[in-house]
């Protein structure tokens, strides 16, 4: 195939790519993408297979990811053009973690001739998971469509709780490389051997992806975590407050009226949680009119309230907060702050950038609190704000004090897109990968209930005023990704990528 037909190639396997997460949640997706493109690879090197990786890239963010527009345009004050152009670089910027990707695997690749499954089942899932986790932290990080994420409600789901979402991934790039080896095996000429013997050698690469699938659902059927303590009724309210109207002046009293009557539906829950910023003022400037009346009435009735809302400390220095009120106060400012959207990395460099937007609260600072607990009622509870909960790393932090999590969210940035669906399953992927319960209270949606193995167990539909109640479950112990974390994937996927250069050169002193 020509090179310009490879990369329209690769930008559609990019694009399939996005067919596994949510909504669409066709987890065998990824698995056939990544087949795909190791095969699209063969025969390009150099600068080559690296333009064949950033097509790949640029289809997968083109079609994963417009969203981001959304919030530029529509509420970011910048005109359609402007915003299409940012949205396009940014697109075109993420996409070279794959032309690296591309470049890596055939550069590393054994020579013609060396042992052939050295690049599909070593270098292709080793390279791949490498460069997903460098994304996940490198420029303080973007671990969107990590393609483990998309395995939520497969069998390979079972690995989180073990090695994380890089070890998904991990799994996912050995199950292309393993079913890309079988098709090879069918499809070969008479020169790879009898029929008997692909046949043989087919079979053999299936069965071990059915053995990888079955090992990885055993694990999923393994309870990692305990509970602890009897159920609580929680509650999560959806105000379902316009974006373009939440930082109104006039919207200020019919946003606080509107919590505060849906909360009066639900007093009679353990614990209420309200979204990200839900009171769009500054906890001092309602702390005596709302937040006192509002804990009173919560202890009066045996409740926990849980809310979203700036917090402000000096002129200087604001943060994205979160307060909890009832029998125990506590605060917890938010720790991962989104570029641009939440501060202004720079500010003097970037000044005539960021006089187009218009976001409120863009220069919030960066809390610094050791761990991501906040104290609701007698038990501590692990919290993320937004953006947090896509680090799996940073998230569990919480644990093992933490007895379930929260995550609190304004998805309303990003309209009716792929976005909140997306999101929702990043958080799903936490509650397995901690062996938690969580509570997810966002303000246009989705909001929702995910039990201890990612399962989604009740939700608020996008756009509607709503309140959800449900019993959840505290828990205690630790996963093994909650004990160690992100690092047991990253050391096995060293190991592979050393094993595959060791048996590449080799095979190539042996040519020689």
């Amino acid at each position: 195939m020509a090179w310009p037909l490879s990369a329209l190639a690769m930008c559609l396997s990019g694009a399939v790519t996005v067919l596994s997460f949510a909504p669409f949640g066709f987890y065998p997706a990824s698995v056939l993408s990544l087949a795909a493109f190791y095969q699209l690879l063969r025969g390009w090197r150099g600068a080559r297979a690296f333009g064949l990786g950033w097509a790949f890239g640029i289809g997968l963010f083109g079609f994963g990811v417009p969203w981001i527009r959304i919030s530029l345009n529509e509420f970011g004050n910048m005109s359609a053009p402007v915003a299409d152009t940012l949205m396009g670089l940014l697109v075109v910027a993420l996409a070279l973690y794959y032309g690296i990707a591309a470049w890596m695997i055939r550069r590393l690749e054994p020579a013609p001739g060396g042992p052939a499954w050295v690049g599909p089942l070593l270098l292709l899932p080793s390279v791949w998971m490498l460069v997903e986790w460098v994304r996940g932290w490198l420029f303080t990080g973007f671990p969107w469509l990590l393609v483990g994420t998309g395995q939520i409600d497969g069998p390979l789901a079972g690995l989180a709780p073990v090695l994380g979402v890089h070890g998904v991934s991990l799994a996912v790039g050995l199950s292309a490389g393993l079913l890309w080896l079988a098709a090879r095996c069918l499809l070969a000429g008479r020169g790879a051997g009898s029929v008997r013997t692909r046949l043989g050698r087919a079979g053999a690469a299936l069965g071990a992806l059915l053995l990888l699938w079955l090992a990885a659902y055993g694990l999923g059927r393994i309870e990692w975590t305990r509970p602890d303590g009897p159920p609580l009724r929680a509650a999560v309210v959806q105000g379902n407050i316009e974006q373009s109207l939440k930082w109104s002046p006039n919207g200020l009293m019919p946003t606080l009226e509107r919590y505060l009557g849906m909360t009066r539906q639900v007093l009679d829950s353990d614990v209420i949680v309200w979204p990200e910023t839900a009171i769009p003022s500054f906890l001092h400037e309602v702390q005596e009119a709302l937040i006192e009346p509002l804990g009173k009435t919560a202890r009066e009735e045996g409740a926990e309230v849980v809310i979203g809302v700036p917090i402000m400390e000096s002129r200087e220095h604001y943060y994205n907060g979160l307060i909890s009120v009832g029998s125990a106060s506590d605060r917890y400012y938010k720790r991962h702050l989104v570029p641009f959207g939440e501060f202004l990395p720079f500010k003097k460099e970037l000044r005539p950038l960021i006089d187009w937007f218009e976001v409120p609260m863009s220069d919030f600072s960066r809390g610094t609190a050791p761990a991501p607990l906040l104290q609701v009622g007698p038990r501590q509870v692990g919290v993320s704000i937004c953006y947090e909960d896509v680090f799996p790393d940073e998230v569990r932090q919480a644990l093992p004090q933490a007895s379930y999590l929260i995550n609190v969210s304004n998805d309303a940035w990003f309209g009716d897109s792929l976005a909140p669906h997306q999101h929702l399953e990043q958080t799903r992927m936490r509650a397995l990968e901690n062996g938690r319960w969580l509570v997810r209270a966002t303000n246009t949606g989705i909001s929702a209930f995910a039990d201890d193995r990612g399962r989604l167990r009740g939700s608020i539909e996008s756009f509607h005023r709503a309140a959800l109640v449900m019993e959840i479950q505290p828990r205690s112990g630790l996963t093994p990704f909650a004990r160690r974390g992100s690092g047991v994937a990253v050391a096995l996927a060293l190991v592979m990528l050393g094993t595959g250069v060791l048996l590449a050169r080799l095979s190539g002193l042996r040519g020689h």
